[in-house]
Parts: structure tokens; C-alpha cells; sequence
């Protein structure tokens, strides 16, 4: 991203912060590689893309049954690897764009690419959660049974089968299964030690070593050091979320202390799954459009998260809680300490920089954008603040409050968060321009 660019994504958040109406950041839907076509997704695609928000929901659906994920394993990995498995076992078929990694090259064109993407689906969900299998049969079955008995179904369900179990196990050897190593806490100014009130270990210490879905490294858009904690530049930013983020702030308005409820309510890669799950129903979208929206989509949010806590766990830089309450420590002028404060929201088990929200939110919009333009009104739920909705109109302003809502919250300092929008737009212009499966004017 050019320098103008990051500074658009700053000024997009701290007009927010000031209450103005936020300006958005230029969507990435140049970098999007038309492959087939905008045609071909429509002329090869048997079936409707609901399956594939089915599916979707069926892994959101489990990742909320209490133990079925593994604690050390991040929930976006499954996403990108379902995502994944369904969009090649239709691209083999309908040869409408090129493979992620796998196509089986004796597809007949006969077959059915409804039936293949279901197999896939069905297949990886059981190999990553096989204590759910007596659910996810049913729902194959449900699935399968409103495709007409012929041989190519036949056929889709031998491709979906094959490419499934290729990309569980190439996805087997990804580093993902490793015992975090025993993490060490801080103890100079500025080093992360776990937070009140329960001071639990950080887990994903190692996740950024993991092998990324589409990045080189999880170090390949690392951003650069964030300022010193003796600066001003600190001091502000350590003030404003000291204010703002306090459990009894009195400068944080209402709906500011409603907007960190909800976007902190739910896991934020399960809501923006949720967002492209709504828009694929409204548009009533093909089979074709729907596995490469999700595919390009969960792919991103998977390595975003990868390069995310490769830099928290480079940076080891400690949470607003800890720097407030040790604030006499620091030796910054600027910043007065406070050994009672508080965050809104109990702090996450990991380093502060960069933001995860702001990572995952600006990662989520840059792909919708590129496929549906950024210009969209949005009404968002989450299923952890039930009854609450937030309208937008343009998915840049959604991943600017979710942003946002961090800081009010108490989670994260503006430094935090400018760093984690860039990173999460470098994430997805690359995988964007890789994938080779997004088609441009898709929207």
C-alpha cells in the first residue's frame, strides 16, 4: 500500500473516533484477476451457491459446541481449508478458473459440481472434527438427496472426495498441530505479560509459523516497529484508549460502548463470514460466484491471521491494561499511571500489536470490495448480541467501526489499530492478485 493509502486508513479511523463520518479507503478490486470470464461462472454452474453457505454455517455451528476445536488451533484455518476444498472440486468440473491447489483432471464435464462441493465440504469437516460426523452425515445426506440420482452426481461426488482428502493432507504437515512452546512473560516497560483479571497464558505463540494458505511467510508484511513507549507519539494513544476504553469512561459515548459490545460479542472471522453468507442469498449467486467469493475470502482471513500474530509475537508489545497500570514506570511524561484502571472488555491473551479486529475487518472488506464494490449497505448481527444490528453503507465503514470498536473497549491503542488495517489490506491485495480466482465486475 502506498503511503497515501495508510494514511487514508488512519484518517478513516480517527474520524470516527471524532464522531465525523469516515471517508473510505480505496477497495482493492484492481488487484482481483479475471480468469474465464465474468460469463463463465454463470454458464458452468449447475446448482446454487446456498449449499456453500450451508456449509458456512454448518463450521460456525461447531466451532460454537463447547471442546470441538482444538484450543492451539486457530478456527480460521478450517474455514480456508473448507473454502478451499470446495472451490476446487468445482473448478475441476466447470474448468471456470484456475485450481487452488488441486483439480482432478479426469472430471468428466458431466459431473455435478453441486454434488462434488458438497462431498468436499462434508469430507473436510468430518477429517477436522470427526466427534461431529454423525451431524455433518445428515447434512450430506440432506444435501445430496435434492440433486437428482444420475451418474454425474455420481461423478461430483468422487471429485469433492478426491480433492478433499488432498488438501487435508497437505494442510496435515502445516505446522498447525505443534505444542506452543511455554510462553515467557515481560518484565522491562513495553514487554507483554499476561492481563487481569484472570492472567491467562497467551496460545497462539507459534501461529505465525505456521504455513500461510497463499503468503510466502507469515513475516511477509510484517509492519514496522511501532513507536517508543518514551514518545509522544505513544503517550497520546496510550491516553485516548485510557480515556475511551476505561469500564467507566465518561467521554465514551452510548453507542461507542455499544459498538465494542458488538463487535467483541463474536468471533470477528465468524461475522464477516456471516456478511458474505447474506450477501450470497440476497444476489441468489451461482455455485461458481459463491465458492470463489468464500475461497478468496477465507483463504485472506487464514494468512491475515497467520501474519497477525507473527507480529504480535515478534513485537511482544503489552496491552493499554498493563501500560495504564504501570504507567509511572514507563518514563514518559506524557502518560500519568493508574493502578485501578480497567478495560470495558476483559483483554484478549495476546500482545497488543497489531490489532486482530482491525486486521481481520480490513482484510474481510478489501476482498468483498474487490467482488461486489464497496458501496453496499449493510446490516450487521452478531450471534454473541442478539437483537442488535448495525447498518452501513460501504463495507470500508464496517471494518472502520469494528476497528474502532477495540479502542473503545480498551483493547488496543490507535497504534494498534492503523498498524492492523494496513497489514490486513497488504494480506488481501496479495492473496487477491495470487489466487488467480477472482473474477473482476464480479458484483
Amino acid at each position: 500500500m502506498r503511503k497515501e493509502g495508510k494514511v487514508a486508513v488512519f484518517l478513516a479511523a480517527a474520524a470516527m473516533v471524532a464522531g465525523m463520518a469516515a471517508p473510505a479507503t480505496a477497495a482493492a478490486a484492481a488487484t482481483a484477476r479475471e480468469v474465464g470470464g465474468p460469463s463463465a461462472s454463470v454458464a458452468f454452474s449447475p446448482g446454487s451457491g446456498q449449499l456453500v453457505v450451508d456449509w458456512n454455517r454448518e463450521l460456525i455451528t461447531i466451532l460454537g459446541t463447547p471442546g470441538a476445536q482444538p484450543a492451539t488451533v486457530h478456527p480460521t484455518r478450517s474455514f480456508a481449508i473448507l473454502q478451499a476444498a470446495e472451490y476446487d472440486a468445482v473448478v475441476s468440473i466447470t474448468r471456470a478458473a484456475q485450481p487452488y491447489q488441486f483439480v482432478v483432471p479426469a472430471a468428466a464435464r458431466g459431473a455435478r459440481p453441486d454434488a462434488a462441493a458438497a462431498q468436499a465440504a462434508h469430507d473436510v469437516l468430518a477429517a477436522l472434527y470427526p466427534a461431529q460426523k454423525p451431524a455433518i452425515d445428515q447434512m450430506l445426506a440432506t444435501e445430496l438427496a435434492a440433486i437428482p440420482h444420475s451418474p454425474g452426481k455420481q461423478q461430483g461426488i468422487q471429485v469433492g472426495a478426491t480433492v478433499a482428502k488432498s488438501l487435508v493432507n497437505l494442510r496435515s504437515v502445516d505446522g498447525s498441530a505443534a505444542t506452543p512452546p511455554p510462553f515467557v512473560p515481560g518484565t522491562q516497560p513495553g514487554q507483554y505479560r499476561p492481563t487481569p483479571p484472570n492472567f491467562p497464558a497467551p496460545v497462539f505463540t507459534n501461529w505465525g509459523t505456521i504455513t500461510p494458505f497463499v503468503l510466502d511467510s507469515g513475516s511477509q508484511f510484517r509492519p514496522p516497529p511501532p513507536p517508543p513507549i518514551t514518545g509522544p507519539a505513544y503517550a497520546r494513544a496510550l491516553n485516548q484508549v485510557q480515556s475511551l476504553g476505561q469500564d467507566t469512561s465518561t467521554t465514551r459515548t452510548p453507542d461507542q460502548t455499544t459498538q465494542a459490545q458488538f463487535w467483541g460479542a463474536s468471533p470477528i472471522w465468524n461475522v464477516w463470514n456471516e456478511i458474505a453468507q447474506k450477501l450470497a442469498v440476497a444476489r441468489h449467486a451461482s455455485l461458481q460466484q459463491t465458492v470463489t467469493v468464500f475461497e478468496n475470502l477465507d483463504l485472506t482471513l487464514a494468512d491475515a491471521t497467520i501474519a497477525l500474530y507473527d507480529a504480535k509475537y515478534h513485537y511482544l508489545v503489552w496491552r493499554p491494561v498493563t501500560a495504564i497500570e504501570l504507567g509511572s514506570t514507563i518514563g514518559n511524561p506524557g502518560i500519568t499511571g493508574d493502578p485501578a484502571w480497567l478495560p470495558l472488555a476483559v483483554t484478549a491473551p495476546d500482545p497488543s500489536y497489531p490489532g486482530a479486529h482491525a486486521t481481520i475487518s480490513e482484510a474481510a472488506a478489501t476482498v468483498l470490495s474487490a467482488f461486489y464494490g464497496d458501496h453496499q449497505q449493510l446490516t450487521v448481527t452478531s450471534d454473541g448480541d442478539p437483537g442488535v444490528t448495525r447498518s452501513f453503507g460501504s463495507f470500508q465503514a464496517a471494518a472502520n467501526e469494528a476497528t474502532l470498536s477495540r479502542l473503545f473497549a480498551g483493547q488496543h491503542t490507535m497504534i494498534d489499530l492503523v498498524a492492523g488495517q494496513h497489514l490486513g489490506h497488504q494480506v488481501a491485495q496479495f492473496v487477491l492478485g495470487h489466487l488467480g480466482s477472482a473474477p473482476a465486475g464480479a458484483h
